[in-house]
């Protein structure tokens, strides 16, 4: 399994980052976008749908939205990131409640609405981020990876109080804190770096410890899913890995905040 993960990973890892620092415009917006549609399959599949042609119905759908939002020039506006905004309030709800209010959003056409204003935003905040210059993209992804990174080490030396017990038991407290304290040292190094003052500071640091706690709420979303799915991956295209979703849940609830804080601020 650590063979497959770390093949992959050398192999995929070039790519992506020559895809998300390489291209601009509409050349980001596909490669960007082939990526969603590819967590679309998957999310078909996660709301109870196994037959193929509901999937490509899915992925087209989804497409089709995607492209309306490019020609009209939504894409550049905030309010796709709003409509995220509201719906992971409503995802935290749900973790929250878990399982207790399962029967509210259960149903197949449900979850498959959910991936609506989970991947569809995800996607414009992207675009946002990137249009904003490849520093604050930068950022985030950094920020992403500290807060998962922060957070295994964290809870695996000092995990005790469990976060959400029903809907991934190995996650605590203990490791988002851990995940927070890294995130909040990215953002004073990226502070010196980019010459902040210290309001500017003070505002990236809250910044984060936002965006820090709605990547762990991203995670927790998918993994309340696929428990409802009876899946342990989203699919099994990156091997060692899982599937596309499995890489980017955090992303998809940080990427439309940070694009939305970024946008307002």
């Amino acid at each position: 399994m650590l063979k497959q993960r770390v093949i992959t990973a050398v192999i995929l890892a070039p790519l992506v980052l020559a895809g998300l620092f390489g291209l601009t415009g509409g050349a980001f917006a596909l490669f960007t976008g082939a990526i969603v549609l590819i967590g679309a399959w998957e999310w078909v599949n996660l709301a109870g749908y196994a037959n193929s042609k509901l999937r490509i119905a899915g992925v087209l759908g989804m497409a089709v939205a995607m492209a309306l939002l490019w020609y009209t020039g939504q894409v550049h506006s905030a309010w796709p990131l709003w409509v995220a905004a509201v719906g992971w309030a409503l995802n935290l709800y749900w973790v929250v409640a878990y399982p207790e209010h399962q029967a509210q959003w259960a149903t197949s056409a449900r979850r498959l609405a959910m991936g609506v204003w989970v991947l569809l935003p995800c996607w414009v905040g992207f675009i946002v981020l990137r249009e904003s210059g490849a520093v604050w993209l930068l950022f985030l992804l950094l920020l992403v990876w500290c807060a998962d990174t922060g957070a295994y080490f964290a809870g695996r030396r000092f995990g005790k109080r469990k976060l959400a017990v029903h809907v991934s038991p190995a996650k605590s407290w203990e490791g988002v804190l851990g995940g927070m304290a890294a995130t909040t040292l990215l953002a004073l190094i990226f502070a010196v770096w980019l010459s902040l003052g210290v309001g500017e500071t003070l505002v990236l640091v809250i910044i984060t410890w936002a965006v820090s706690l709605v990547s762990v709420l991203g995670d927790l979303f998918e993994s309340m899913l696929k428990r409802t799915r009876g899946i342990k991956d989203s699919s099994a295209l990156l091997p060692g890995h899982g599937g596309v979703l499995d890489r980017i849940d955090s992303l998809t609830a940080a990427v439309p905040l940070f694009a939305l804080l970024w946008l307002v601020l």
